[in-house]
């Protein structure tokens, strides 16, 4: 969780150094850097244009932060989560291991769930369906991947549902 919190704070100094508007928000009290999430506050900083990172999961334990990504994603009505990975997308199988593993340009959450390919956990999963929120899952370590990601110029694999 906490992890998430230094990501998004880094990630947030770069965007202010380009002269975006920025503000983190976590599940818990964590200095000044950040401010406690509610929905609101959310939607606030989005009518004032202002990037909003959601960082620390739930803050409960037992949950993954990809399960606290979709869960934020669905309070928010978000159009679609933009998943960066440690890898360039969905896989047959981990591409670490296994030089021939086959990438998917495009696959449904269903077809994750039943290929058990992991791409977030049970939980974020089933949210995902119950709420029909697609993902793009890209490789962080891509240059510019976010930048890609929201401007159509997109490497990964596009998670329907």
């Amino acid at each position: 969780m906490l992890a998430t919190v230094m990501n998004s704070i880094y990630v947030s100094e770069i965007f202010r150094f380009i002269g975006m508007n920025t503000q983190i928000l976590t599940p818990f009290e964590c200095g000044s850097m950040t401010k406690l999430f509610s929905k609101d506050r959310a939607n606030k900083y989005f009518s004032q244009n202002t990037v909003v990172f959601l960082a620390g999961g739930t803050g409960h334990p037992y949950f993954s932060t990809d399960t606290g990504v979709v869960l934020r994603a669905v309070e928010l009505d978000a159009d679609i989560i933009l998943m960066a990975k440690a890898v360039d997308g969905v896989y047959d199988s981990d591409p670490r291991n296994n030089p021939n593993a086959k990438k998917y340009e495009e696959i449904s959450i269903q077809e994750t769930l039943d290929k058990k390919l992991g791409v977030v956990d049970l939980s974020a999963t089933v949210l995902c369906m119950e709420n029909k929120m697609p993902m793009l899952v890209f490789a962080l370590e891509e240059e510019h991947s976010i930048v890609n990601a929201v401007s159509g110029n997109f490497h990964g694999t596009k998670v329907t549902v």
